[in-house]
């Protein structure tokens, strides 16, 4: 039989997380280059696509927190060598995200003309976000699946086959995006839209691929998830107790992040675009960070599951250490090739001066971001999410306090904007350790 517990060594935990950054670094990539076209386009397109993949951001990492408090259930069934509760959480957790997927797309299709009209100076920028988010607002039920069985196939300690079904949507996101952003092949010319659609085909095949994975690798019979497709409302109460406080932190953290930009709309249009740009490349630079600090979820709730707490801390620290390592490599290459990274996105000169500063703060926060971010991960991974929700509003109010003076009332410079995250990641840091420090979350059963 298959062993689903894990060891802490360095070595299996860059084997979880080497194919998790891959598949993280796929779907970067493919955010890179539609960037690049939004440029080709115009400053207005890049800056309001900004607003837009924050605002659709939101509604995936609602997703993403659901599947989270599934996946952090799942590692603790496999730490347990417990198959038939891995499946139960797995088949529950399926029903309900369709079940919020239903529901995000209904609240968007009404929200979102009262919110931009309400947060929007300019009119145009208003009618090309909610275009936008009209269409692109259907592939959502899809990528909510996609990261259901992503989480499951992390917490069964097969990371690998994420890397197929974000390389398939990523190839077609980029090529849908050429061919309908610029009308070529015969196809026609959508322009900002062209983006919207392009990405509602790319979800469709990807939640497609990783079905067909699950079923290919014979997981159905494995795990005999057939057996459990009636509605469990006991796992299911289980699940939105676990999930339900990561839903809400997500949804201030992403949240803050659209307030953000909101702030920064108000400031005009290059210092928009110069934004949009630093977010993409805040993305790309995070990925292995990220990846670690997913792998640190998942090990740290395996390892409880394993009746082995005591080797938490010190999982935590190597972890951290890689994260560290990773993000100071990328961050000296940003920061000596700025320039040329920037004129990626676009030719104009002015724009890359004015964003070269604020990449510069980019850059160091994101050192701050690499062992806050795993710190952060190991407390979801207690499975005492509501400590993470606590945490994560009060950094979250942390940083629209320093938003509203230092962009709203003093219309500050951009570099001087973005250095909220450093506000965030460190507040991030400091709760996070004192948590884990403590010893509370020991003894604590999901």
């Amino acid at each position: 039989m298959e062993k689903l517990s894990v060891s802490t060594t360095n070595k299996e935990i860059i084997q979880l997380a080497l194919p998790i950054s891959v598949a993280l670094f796929i779907p970067q990539a493919n955010f890179f280059t539609n960037n690049i076209f939004m440029g080709m386009l115009g400053q207005r397109e890049l800056g309001v696509s900004g607003i837009t993949g924050v605002f659709y951001l939101i509604l995936s990492m609602i997703g993403y927190g659901l599947s989270c408090g599934v996946q952090i259930q799942m590692a603790r069934r496999a730490g347990e060598e417990n198959k038939r509760g891995i499946s139960e959480t797995f088949m529950n957790g399926a029903m309900l995200s369709l079940m919020f997927a239903l529901g995000l797309m209904v609240l968007t299709l009404w929200l979102v003309p009262l919110l931009f009209g309400f947060s929007l100076n300019d009119s145009e920028n208003f009618s090309m976000s909610v275009g936008f988010m009209y269409t692109r607002v259907w592939g959502l039920p899809f990528l909510l699946i996609a990261q259901l069985f992503s989480s499951f196939y992390i917490s069964i300690g097969r990371s690998k086959l994420l890397i197929y079904g974000s390389l398939v949507a990523t190839v077609l996101n980029i090529t849908f995006d050429y061919l309908l952003i610029f009308g070529k092949l015969g196809f026609p010319a959508m322009g900002f839209k062209g983006a919207a659609l392009s990405s509602v085909i790319s979800e469709i095949f990807y939640c497609a691929t990783m079905i067909t994975i699950f079923f290919a690798h014979r997981l159905h019979w494995e795990y005999n998830i057939f057996k459990h497709i009636n509605f469990d409302f006991k796992y299911s109460t289980q699940t939105l107790k676990v999930s339900a406080p990561l839903i809400v932190q997500f949804m201030f953290s992403i949240g803050g992040w659209l307030i953000f930009f909101f702030f920064i709309e108000h400031l005009g249009q290059q210092s928009l675009a110069a934004s949009q740009m630093l977010r993409s490349i805040f993305g790309i630079v995070g990925v292995g960070t990220w990846a670690l600090a997913t792998t640190c979820n998942t090990m740290v709730s395996n390892v409880i599951g394993q009746g082995k707490p005591r080797h938490v801390l010190s999982l935590v620290w190597k972890i951290s250490k890689l994260s560290f390592i990773y993000a100071s490599i990328v961050c000296l290459l940003m920061l000596l090739f700025s320039g040329q990274f920037l004129s990626l996105y676009s030719n104009d000169t002015s724009l890359i001066a004015f964003t070269i500063p604020s990449l510069r703060v980019i850059v160091v926060a994101t050192l701050v971001m690499s062992v806050s971010t795993v710190a952060f991960n190991a407390v979801v991974g207690t499975g005492n999410t509501l400590v993470n929700l606590t945490m994560e509003i009060t950094c979250v109010g942390l940083y629209l306090v320093y938003c509203y003076f230092v962009i709203h009332l003093w219309h500050s410079e951009l570099y001087l904007c973005w250095g909220s995250e450093f506000v965030y990641w460190t507040s991030l840091f400091i709760g996070s350790v004192f948590y884990l420090r403590s010893g509370k979350w020991r003894g604590k059963m999901i």
